[in-house]
C-alpha cells in the first residue's frame, strides 16, 4: 500500500517481478502519478483511489491489510489505517510528517496538513521504519518507536548519502578544475570523467552509509554497558558549548539513571544524533591539529576519490586545497563508524591522550592488526551468517582494537609516528599469527575454542581462526619489544611469554576481570588500569625468563614465588563475589612477590 498527496494505492498480494518493473516504469515516465499504474497488474481487492473523493468501498482485500471493518471509509481514514497495519517496513519518502510521540500536539509537530493522518510512535507495529524524505517522523516520535522495539534511525542517517555524493562531487570538481586550468584536461574530457566515475562514487557513497548504519547496531548491542559513556560524552559537549540536550530530545541525567535501573539504554535514533555530533566535533578538533598534515595519512585522503582519479591524479589529490579538511572528515568518520562513539571520549580518559595522537594511535592499531581485511571479510557474509555472529566479531575487534590504541599511547611516548609505529610492529604481528607457540597451552585452547563456537555459527574457518586469535595477537606489542631486547627466535620468545601468563597465574587474574562488578566510572578505569599492569608484569617476566636462561630453568629458580602467587590467588577465588579491590590488591601482591627475586 501506498499514499501521495493525490492517490491512495492499495496491492494486497504483489507480485514483486511484476511490481517493481512497473514502478520503476513511473519512475521513468515524466509527471507519472499512481494513476498510471496497470490496473491489469493490481490483484483482485486493490486500486488506485483519489484522495479527492468523499468515500472508497473497502473490499475484503482493504479491510484484511488495514483492520477496518466499515464498508465504505474516507480517503484520510484509510491512509491512517494503513499507518496502523503490521507490516515489515513503513517507507516515508515524500513530505510531510506522520509520526509523533503521544505526548507531542499536533500543533507542536507543525504540519497541519497532515494532521487528520498523523499517528503515535507507540501505536506503529511496523517492524522497522525508512525516511527517504525529511521529517517523516518527528524525533520524539521515533524515539518512542523505538523505545517498543522498532527499528528506526533518523531521517539524517537515511538521507546520508545524498549529502555525501555532494560532498565528493564538490571535491572532484575542485581537483579536476584546476587541472583543467592547468591545461592538462580539456572540460569535455573533464564531462566524460565524471560521468565514467559515477558508478564508482556511488560505490564510495554507499560504504560510507553502510559503515555509519553498522555502527549504530552494534552499539545498539551493547546499549547498556555504554551508557555511562555516553552520558560522560554528552557532559563533556555540553560543558564545550556545543549541545543543548533538550533541544536534540537526548535524555537529562534523571532520566538516563532511570534507564540505567531499569537496564535500558539509548534508542538508535538518539545515538544517531549524538553519532553527529561525535563526528564534528572530532572532525573540528583534528583540522586544527598537524595530524592531517602527517605524510603517512595521504592514502587515507587518496582512498577517498574514485579510483580513475587515484590512477591519474594522486598528486594533484595530494595537493589538493581541502586536503586537510578532507582528511579530518575522513578520519573522523572512520574513526567513529569503526571504533565507535565514544572511542575518542574512553581512550582520552584512560591514556590522557590528546585527541590527534588518539587519532594516530586507531590508525595505527587498525594497520598493525590488520583489520581492515578482518572488516571486508565479515561484511562479505551479510545475509550469509546472522547478522548477531557478524556483531559479534565486529566487536571482539573493537575491543581489541581499543586496547592495542592505548597500548600503542602509553608505551611509545607522543608524538606518535603513525608510519614508524605501523613498520616497527606490523611484522612482529604477522610473526605471531604464524607462530606455532600461539596455539600452545591455554592460549591455544581459548583460541580453538572460540573458533569452534565461530565455524558452528557458519562462520569460515579461516576468518573464525583470525577473530579468535585477535585478543592474543593483540599482545604483539610486548612480543615485539621483548623481541628488540632478546636474541631468541620468535617461536620461543611467544612460548615464554604465554606459559609465564599461564604459570604466574596472571592470565587468570586478567580473564577474573570478567566476573568483577563494575559500579561506576571509576571501577572501569581502575579495573582498566589492573588489566594493563598484568600485561606490564607479564612483559617483564617473560624478559627475566629468556635473561636466565629459558622458561624451565626460570620456573625452577623461582618455584617458591610461582608457588605464593599461587596461592594468592586460590585465596581470592575462594574469597566470595569479586570485586575490583579484591583484584588490585592481589595483582600489586604478585607484582611485588616477583620484584623480590
Amino acid at each position: 500500500a501506498a499514499f501521495d498527496h493525490r492517490h491512495v494505492f492499495v496491492d494486497p498480494e504483489p507480485d514483486p517481478e511484476a511490481s517493481y518493473g512497473e514502478r520503476r516504469r513511473l519512475f521513468e515516465l515524466p509527471r507519472s502519478s499512481w494513476a498510471d499504474y496497470a490496473s491489469k497488474l493490481i490483484p483482485e481487492g486493490g486500486g488506485v483511489c483519489a484522495r479527492s473523493l468523499k468515500s472508497i468501498a473497502l473490499t475484503p482485500q482493504m479491510k484484511a491489510l488495514t483492520g477496518l471493518d466499515a464498508e465504505h471509509t474516507t480517503p484520510a481514514e484509510l491512509i491512517r489505517a494503513m499507518l496502523l497495519a503490521e507490516a515489515d517496513l513503513l517507507w516515508v519518502g515524500g513530505i510531510g510528517t506522520y509520526v509523533k510521540a503521544s505526548d507531542e500536539t499536533n500543533a507542536e509537530v507543525g504540519d497541519r496538513a497532515n494532521d487528520m493522518l498523523r499517528v503515535d510512535g507507540r501505536e506503529l507495529r511496523f517492524k522497522a521504519v525508512g525516511e527517504g524524505g525529511n521529517l517523516g517522523l518527528t524525533q520524539r516520535g521515533r524515539i518512542e518507536f523505538a523505545r517498543k522495539g522498532g527499528r528506526i534511525n533518523t531521517d539524517a542517517v537515511d538521507n546520508s548519502g545524498g549529502v555525501d555524493c555532494s560532498d565528493h562531487e564538490v571535491n572532484i570538481k575542485i581537483l579536476l578544475n584546476g587541472v583543467v586550468a592547468n591545461g592538462d584536461l580539456t572540460m569535455k574530457q573533464r564531462n566524460a570523467l565524471l560521468q565514467e566515475m559515477e558508478q564508482d562514487v556511488g560505490r564510495l557513497v554507499l560504504n560510507t552509509n553502510y559503515r555509519q548504519t553498522e555502527t549504530l547496531s552494534t552499539t545498539i548491542a551493547r546499549s547498556l554497558e555504554q551508557l555511562e559513556a555516553e552520558a560522560r560524552f554528552m557532559h563533556r559537549l555540553e560543558h564545550e558549548g556545543v549541545l543543548e540536550r533538550p533541544v536534540e530530545f537526548l535524555p537529562d541525567d534523571e532520566e538516563l539513571g532511570r534507564r540505567q535501573a531499569n537496564g535500558e539504554g539509548l534508542t538508535r535514533p538518539e545515538l544517531a544524533v549524538l553519532m553527529a555530533y561525535a563526528k564534528n566535533s572530532l572532525q573540528r578538533r583534528l583540522v586544527r591539529s598537524e595530524l592531517p598534515d602527517d605524510g603517512w595519512i595521504s592514502r587515507d585522503l587518496i582512498d577517498y576519490f574514485p579510483p580513475a582519479m587515484r590512477e591519474r591524479f594522486e598528486k594533484e589529490i595530494r595537493d589538493h586545497q581541502l586536503r586537510r579538511d578532507i582528511i579530518a572528515m575522513v578520519v573522523a568518520n572512520e574513526i567513529i563508524n569503526r571504533a565507535g562513539i565514544t572511542f575518542v571520549t574512553r581512550v582520552a580518559e584512560e591514556s590522557g591522550a590528546p585527541v590527534d595522537q588518539i587519532a594516530a594511535s586507531y590508525l595505527a592499531a587498525r594497520e598493525v592488526l590488520g583489520l581492515q581485511g578482518v572488516w571486508d571479510e565479515i561484511d562479505a557474509l551479510d545475509n550469509v551468517l546472522p547478522a548477531h555472529v557478524q556483531t559479534y566479531m565486529i566487536l571482539e575487534a573493537k575491543e581489541v582494537l581499543h586496547r592495542m590504541a592505548i597500548w600503542f599511547l602509553t608505551h611509545l611516548g607522543l608524538p606518535l609516528d603513525i608510519g614508524s609505529t605501523v613498520e616497527r610492529f606490523q611484522g612482529g604481528m604477522q610473526d605471531l599469527l604464524a607462530s606455532p607457540a600461539l596455539m600452545q597451552a591455554q592460549t591455544g585452547e581459548r583460541i580453538a575454542h572460540q573458533t569452534r563456537y565461530l565455524t558452528e555459527k557458519g562462520v569460515p574457518d579461516d576468518l573464525a581462526r583470525r577473530i579468535a586469535s585477535l585478543a592474543p595477537v593483540s599482545a604483539g606489542g610486548d612480543l615485539v619489544l621483548l623481541r628488540e631486547r632478546a636474541s631468541a627466535p620468535v617461536d620461543e620468545i611467544a612460548r615464554t611469554y604465554f606459559a609465564v601468563g599461564e604459570r604466574s597465574g596472571l592470565d587468570w587474574l586478567r580473564e577474573a576481570r570478567e566476573m568483577v562488578s563494575v559500579h561506576d566510572h571509576w571501577d572501569h578505569l581502575a579495573l582498566g588500569s589492573i588489566v594493563e599492569d598484568l600485561y606490564d608484569q607479564q612483559r617483564a617476566l617473560a624478559a627475566m625468563a629468556l635473561e636466565q636462561g629459558g622458561l624451565e630453568a626460570w620456573q625452577a629458580r623461582h618455584a617458591k614465588a610461582l608457588e605464593r602467587a599461587g596461592e594468592l590467588i586460590t585465596e581470592l577465588s575462594t574469597s566470595g563475589p569479586l570485586t575490583v579491590g579484591k583484584l588490585g590488591y592481589v595483582a600489586r601482591q604478585i607484582r611485588g612477590v616477583f620484584a623480590a627475586i
